[in-house]
């Protein structure tokens, strides 16, 4: 009577549904409204009986015996160029062997023409290996819609293979008849697999996909690239284990409104992931962009009131950007404190720091703070350029010509050293600039032409970015 009882438990236990989050693939005995793993609402969804305890897997004998590790080639995981420098940068020297990449972006970003021409370039010889063969899958757009968009970039070649199919089945047997040497699938969210269940896009159907290619490109030893969806939050879309299975996950920025794209590795397996490769995307196609501070300063050589310069770092890449400001006397109550690019917590309490601080009254005026080129301020290194640039604004006065300022502000008013501050004062002199505002008590060698004001507190930076420039060196 207790077996009978016991079986009847185990079979009802074994039964029980379980609930699973289409983002990210938490699992739960019971549905809830909101994941408790990514915190999405409306995310949760019934996937089908429990899966049952932990089965054991047979031996299988060893067709490959363990090596010494001085003993593996490294010859043939060398990385290949991919003919775009700024991707290269990224990738940490270009596409290895067998491995896996995965490009997200939002919607209209310049994801597809971006592997389009990487494509084309491999297809062209143009990484130096000579003519290959690529496969480019597209599963968004008709094969038509993508020939049209390689004319308009220069991107046919004779090589390149296009398909325009959604089936993970036929993917593979174009993968069979085609044996390139480069895959493209835009995008990993549109194929889906006949064997599994669920809608194209969802946690077992990515799943799927992503496990068959991976395991494709690493028999192959051929190298994957993927695009993916993000979501609202600008994360990857689908389950989160994609990205773990990947090997490289890069993420694709860039403003609609602003021709700048920003290609950044989140997740590197072959290189380092504080590099950032940096596109100009126009209606010709998209290109690399070796020296992007240009785009980013709009008066570089003359003084106007409300702006200053700073250099920040984008990974290792140090860009000088032109920080602007505006202070304009407010009807309201309450004065409006606007910002594009900048970040609007910042800006507040640089604003408090000169009230307390310097003695800058703006109560009564509304304050606008901006960015050129679309550019975005994350890092409080730009903290002492905005302020310069808000007293700049309230006083009708511009800073003299050539200052650049970097530096943290405190909200006791001190200014704090920064990270790369040599890299930063190195690219503030390739461009021409004659003065720098640094926080006080650095050790770092002024480098050629350009003069280094040390200011410890937010009152003797404002001061010394106001006085005449003097002779190259350093001073107080």
């Amino acid at each position: 009577m207790s077996t009978t009882t016991s079986s009847r438990a185990g079979r009802a236990k074994s039964s029980r549904p379980t609930f699973r989050c289409t983002e990210c693939g938490w699992t739960t005995v019971k549905w809830v409204g909101r994941c408790g793993e990514c915190q999405a609402w409306g995310t949760v969804a019934e996937e089908g009986p429990a899966a049952a305890g932990p089965r054991t897997t047979a031996v299988n004998p060893v067709r490959s015996a363990a090596r010494p590790i001085a003993e593996i080639d490294v010859d043939a995981a060398r990385a290949t160029p991919t003919g775009v420098a700024e991707l290269d940068r990224v990738l940490g020297g270009g596409l290895v062997p067998g491995a896996v990449v995965l490009l997200a972006g939002e919607p209209g970003v310049g994801k597809s023409t971006l592997l389009l021409s990487v494509a084309s370039n491999a297809a062209r010889g143009a990484d130096g290996e000579g003519p290959r063969t690529v496969l480019y899958v597209t599963g968004e757009e008709s094969a038509g819609q993508v020939r049209l968009r390689a004319e308009r970039i220069g991107a046919l070649a004779p090589t390149l293979l296009l398909a325009a199919e959604t089936d993970l089945a036929t993917l593979l047997g174009h993968l069979d008849a085609a044996d390139p040497a480069l895959l493209v699938v835009d995008s990993v969210q549109t194929i889906a697999s006949a064997e599994v269940e669920g809608v194209p896009g969802g946690v077992s159907q990515v799943r799927e996909v992503a496990g068959a290619l991976i395991a494709a490109a690493k028999e192959r030893q051929v190298p994957v690239l993927l695009v993916g969806h993000v979501t609202k939050d600008g994360a990857v879309a689908g389950p989160r284990t994609l990205e773990h299975l990947v090997d490289v996950v890069c993420q694709f920025e860039g403003d609609r409104h602003s021709r700048l794209r920003m290609v950044r590795a989140v997740k590197n397996r072959f290189g380092p992931t504080d590099e950032v490769g940096c596109f100009d995307l126009s209606e010709s196609g998209i290109e690399g962009l070796s020296d992007p501070s240009g785009l980013f300063l709009s008066h570089l050589g003359a003084g106007v009131p409300g702006t200053c310069v700073t250099v920040t770092l984008e990974g290792r890449r140090p860009l000088a950007l032109e920080i602007q400001s505006l202070v304009a006397p407010s009807p309201l109550a309450n004065p409006r404190r606007a910002t594009s690019g900048v970040e609007s917590q910042r800006l507040a309490m640089i604003l408090a720091v000169l009230h307390r601080h310097a003695g800058l009254r703006l109560a009564d005026a509304d304050v606008y703070a901006s960015t050129i080129g679309g550019a975005r301020v994350t890092e409080p290194a730009a903290d002492l350029a905005t302020a310069l640039a808000i007293v700049s604004a309230r006083n009708g006065e511009a800073l003299p010509a050539g200052t650049v300022a970097v530096g943290e502000v405190g909200l006791a008013g001190d200014i704090r050293p920064v990270t790369g501050l040599e890299r930063r004062l190195t690219e503030a002199a390739r461009l021409g600039f004659s003065r720098a505002v640094v926080p006080a008590g650095v050790s770092v060698r002024a480098p050629a032409g350009l003069r280094l004001a040390e200011a410890r507190h937010i009152a003797e930076a404002v001061e010394l970015a106001s006085a005449a420039p003097a002779e190259p060196g350093r001073s107080r």
